[in-house]
């Protein structure tokens, strides 16, 4: 998969960029550190996104592949976790259109099932705890509904941290179209939640 993004100037280097550029000279242990800090935020978008266990299980080892095979040519461009989930969108990209059948037949969450997740420690996943089951497998059901563009907006930027400048950037769209993407998208969202909403539910974020 060929890169697809040409951005002119240089954004200050963040920790994790100064990782890649040390995996890019050969550190295997800054790779190490890499796949630790994202191999969560990066399954979760996958799996969400495309809302098929094995096929995000896929495109996640796809996307560790291109990143291992183009870190020769790597530039810091951009902050890395935009490099990472940029290479993760064209990865769900080419897989819509490969399987635009399994798009249109994948089912949405059920609510009825536990959330499915990457192995992570107890203590980190609060959706096992049971004062959250309800919430979060309304919340996983509705933004399973949204449309993908939408959708996608919103993951990158509950999973990620990414901002609106970064996000345009990852799905290659104007600024303005991020933001009404998630604009719409957090209006869904609440609507979606607002029977089940108490005080200590997800709170989301607003972006006018």
């Amino acid at each position: 998969m060929a890169p697809r993004m040409l951005w002119p100037t240089m954004e200050p280097q963040d920790a994790d960029t100064g990782l890649m550029l040390r995996y890019r000279d050969g550190d295997t242990a800054a790779f190490a550190a890499l796949y630790a800090h994202y191999k969560g935020p990066l399954y979760r978008y996958l799996l969400r996104h495309v809302r098929n266990a094995g096929a995000a299980a896929d495109l996640f080892q796809e996307v560790w592949s291109h990143l291992i095979a183009t870190r020769a040519r790597y530039e810091p461009r951009a902050k890395f976790a935009t490099f990472l989930f940029h290479i993760a969108h064209n990865c769900a990209i080419d897989f819509f259109r490969r399987d635009l059948n399994l798009r249109r037949a994948l089912p949405a969450h059920d609510p009825d099932s536990p959330p499915l997740e990457p192995e992570v420690p107890e203590h980190q996943r609060p959706d096992r705890l049971a004062e959250f089951v309800e919430q979060q497998s309304a919340l996983l059901a509705a933004v399973a509904a949204l449309p993908q563009e939408q959708r996608e907006a919103f993951l990158l930027r509950e999973e990620s941290g990414l901002s609106l400048e970064e996000i345009a950037r990852v799905t290659d769209v104007p600024v303005e179209t991020a933001k009404s993407r998630l604009r719409y998208a957090i209006r869904k969202l609440k609507d979606a939640l607002r029977p089940i909403q108490e005080p200590e539910a997800l709170q989301l974020r607003t972006y006018a």
